[in-house]
């Protein structure tokens, strides 16, 4: 049985200009990924239902991901200029991480950045361009904050799955390195003290040097300051490099939210969670640097249904954060592989989301109960 990462290479062993995807114009379809020349190809997709048992709390383990994916597609609206989903989009789950042996391997002697990087926004990407300045670039990650410190649930602001694809779009940025992504449990950092910390990263994980942005503070209860990061990393013979925040170029404007006592007119996750609250995609996009995707994933009952040129999916097939309730123009709707992209319509309601497509002539034979995705690029219009 292929793993979740030789899934990935399995699949990019084919030409990505053959995958996509299909809607029928009947009042139930399943969307899928399928081989477009080939005879019917089959392989065992275990490893997604696997994968994605941990990524979303919608995910059911009882699915039959045995069956193989068959189908066509004739659509007129390729847009050569849309970033494609990239084969890494499936692949990247929780269960899909190296052991920590083979992590740590990864890490020692690369520069990380450090931040929570939750909407891996403009400030994100300059901490990566910073680290691949002066060697291979990481960003450290802490997952399980949420649960040790009580804080509610919500959506991530970029699909777990999705975050590959992002990292590889920065690489252009990095002197064609892609960065990536090393996760350490928080639970397992908390009590930590700056030095504590620093220690951790220099002894246990190897790592060469550390950016960071100005207002970073780490430690318990966010003892430490840029400033002693700096002496600490010099103490244990690390490179330390803090570059100034990211303004947010929009700020008089614009109302970023809430008060915050740390907001300072950065760009941060916080402003693209308030832009994303008032559907000002626009704004959303400058702070993000490329439109924002969602990721929608059916499975069992949750299947997408098409009218005509209508396709609707509920919003618990959602992996992250949708914008507010009103209706999107300018919007693609990715279906498969590179370039495969359908202009549309996006209308959320609180209970669906409904793609009003502005071509459709596609055709599918699909009768397996695999995981299906949709991906949705949204453009710079307003609800």
């Amino acid at each position: 049985m292929l793993s979740g990462s030789r899934l990935t290479h399995h699949l990019r062993e084919f030409n990505h200009h053959q995958l996509g995807f299909t809607l029928c114009c009947a009042k139930t379809v399943h969307l899928s990924y399928f081989m477009l020349n080939p005879p019917p190809v089959a392989f065992s997709i275990n490893s997604f239902k696997n994968s994605y048992s941990s990524s979303s709390s919608s995910s059911s383990s009882n699915l039959d991901f045995g069956s193989s994916l068959v189908g066509c597609i004739q659509s007129n609206s390729p847009r050569g200029g849309e970033i494609p989903i990239h084969p890494d989009t499936f692949s990247h789950q929780e269960d899909d991480r190296e052991p920590p042996s083979e992590q740590l391997s990864s890490i020692a002697g690369g520069i990380v950045a450090l931040g929570k990087f939750d909407a891996l926004h403009i400030g994100h990407r300059e901490l990566a361009i910073q680290a691949a300045k002066v060697g291979v670039p990481f960003l450290l990650s802490f997952v399980g904050m949420a649960e040790v410190l009580g804080w509610d649930p919500r959506a991530p602001i970029v699909a777990k799955c999705d975050r590959k694809r992002i990292f590889s779009s920065w690489a252009p940025y990095c002197g064609e390195m892609t960065p990536k992504e090393f996760e350490v449990d928080f639970s397992k950092v908390r009590y930590l003290s700056p030095r504590e910390f620093v220690e951790k990263l220099s002894n246990e994980l190897g790592v060469r040097g550390v950016v960071a942005g100005k207002n970073y503070r780490f430690g318990f209860r966010a003892a430490g300051d840029a400033s002693e990061l700096v002496r600490l990393c010099k103490e244990y013979g690390l490179g330390a490099y803090i570059i100034n925040s990211v303004m947010d170029r929009y700020q008089d404007s614009r109302e970023s939210g809430p008060s915050d006592t740390k907001e300072q007119g950065q760009v941060s996750s916080t402003r693209v969670r308030h832009a994303l609250a008032r559907g000002d995609m626009k704004y959303v996009s400058e702070l993000l640097g490329r439109q924002h995707r969602l990721i929608l994933i059916a499975k069992e009952k949750e299947i997408f249904t098409t009218n005509r040129n209508r396709v609707s999916a509920p919003r618990s097939c959602l992996l992250n954060l949708p914008p507010k309730v009103g209706r999107y123009e300018n919007c693609s709707l990715l279906i498969g592989g590179a370039y495969s992209v359908v202009p549309c319509r996006v209308l959320i309601d609180t209970t669906h989301i409904h793609l009003e497509l502005d071509e459709t002539d596609v055709c599918i034979n699909n009768t397996s109960q695999e995981f299906q995705f949709l991906g949705i690029d949204f453009g710079d219009s307003g609800s």
